[in-house]
């Protein structure tokens, strides 16, 4: 789990856009989430670009796939684009909001097209249907040890 910008202050920042859950609320959510559909949640935060994308570079290897909240680099980052591109970790975009819905500068996504899916506008529910959206994509991709040789 990435999530980008101001992400930290989850709970605090315009609660009337993000809801009331903290980033440690979501964080933790995603924990139990993720042990319950048996796999291991990471979650990262940073309030810049460069982190978000070494955290990249360093996961490719070692996860499975990612669930990404951007932020306000969603509309912004062709660096975050191609660090998802080189990577080529299935990735489902997420957001608390409906970008859709917002100003016009939130309805593009520079980070759309290196993703399988994308989650918006349930609040913190977002993160939860992303993460099973993304265990689901990974799950019809993995051979079925029934019927494989």
């Amino acid at each position: 789990m990435l999530h980008g910008p101001n992400l930290n202050l989850l709970g605090e920042r315009e609660p009337a856009i993000y809801g009331d859950a903290t980033l440690a609320d979501v964080d933790a959510a995603l924990a139990r989430e993720g042990a319950a559909l048996g796999a291991a949640v990471t979650c990262f935060q940073s309030n810049h670009e460069g982190a978000l994308i070494d955290r990249l570079h360093g996961a490719r290897r070692a996860v499975d796939g990612v669930v990404l909240n951007a932020g306000g680099l969603t509309h912004t980052s062709v660096a975050l684009l191609d660090a998802l591109r080189a990577c080529a970790l299935p990735t489902v975009e997420c957001h608390l909001s409906h970008p859709a819905a917002r100003e016009p500068f939130r309805r593009r996504s520079r980070v759309a097209p290196a993703c399988v899916g994308a989650v918006s506008g349930f609040g913190a529910m977002s993160y939860i249907l992303a993460l099973r959206g993304l265990i689901a994509h990974l799950d019809q991709r993995r051979p079925d040890p029934e019927t494989s040789p």
